[in-house]
Order: structure tokens, then sequence, then C-alpha cells
């Protein structure tokens, strides 16, 4: 089973940009679709991004669509997501996630098979 693991995390002002990259290791990442998602404090597990199986289709969430950008490196089996114009209400934990499904785009959190541990974005103001 794949393995992931995020990193790219920190502390930043509002307007800053951020590159968010998760690693794969177990499975090859353009054999799955891969989500984005963010959980604040206090809030639900939220989508923000996600890639087709082999990249050809993203899907975004109305409040990061034109701001973040997901794409995948096969030759680094990663997965990025770039975020530019950050926002304080950015602030999260942001998880990356697999699933071998063919079923795009996936939105739920609960479709997806495999998640990253997390890490840490802060936008102050």
């Amino acid at each position: 089973q794949v393995h992931l693991v995020e990193s790219g995390g920190g502390l930043v002002q509002a307007g800053d940009s951020l590159r968010l990259s998760c690693a794969a290791s177990g499975g090859t990442v353009s054999n799955y679709i891969m989500g984005w998602f963010r959980q604040a404090p206090g809030k639900e597990r939220e989508f923000d991004a996600g890639i087709s199986r082999f990249g050809g289709s993203t899907k975004y969430s109305d409040s990061v669509k034109g701001r973040f950008t997901i794409s995948r490196d096969n030759a680094k089996n990663t997965v990025n997501q770039q975020m530019n114009s950050l926002k304080p209400e950015d602030t999260a934990v942001y998880y990356c996630a697999a699933d071998r499904t063919l079923t795009f785009p996936k939105v739920e959190g609960t479709t997806y098979g495999y998640w990253g541990q997390g890490t840490q974005v802060t936008v102050s103001s």
C-alpha cells in the first residue's frame, strides 16, 4: 500500500506563497487519484484540490481556485500543491490523500483510502 508524507508547511504572511509536497512510497502516484485537503482548528476537513490518475484532469474548490495549483511529478513520485496569495483563513493542517479508484473528481475525504500525517500551514495577517 502507498505511504504518503507531506512537507513544505510553515509560517508565512498574508500574500506569500508556499509549495507543499507529498512524497509517496510503496506505490506510484500516477496510479492514484491524489487530493489535498485541509483541516482548520474546530472545523471539518475540506477538499482543496485533486488530480486524476495520469494527471489529465484537476479539480479545485471555489476557495482556492485561481490561487492553488496541484501537480504531479512522476520522476520524483510526488504530488505538489503550489499555494499563492495565501490568506489567514488558509491556516490549517494540510493533508495529502490517495485512492486507486477511477472515479474523478473525488471531493469527499471519506472516499480516499490513504492519507499522510499532515503539515501545518499558518498564515499571519
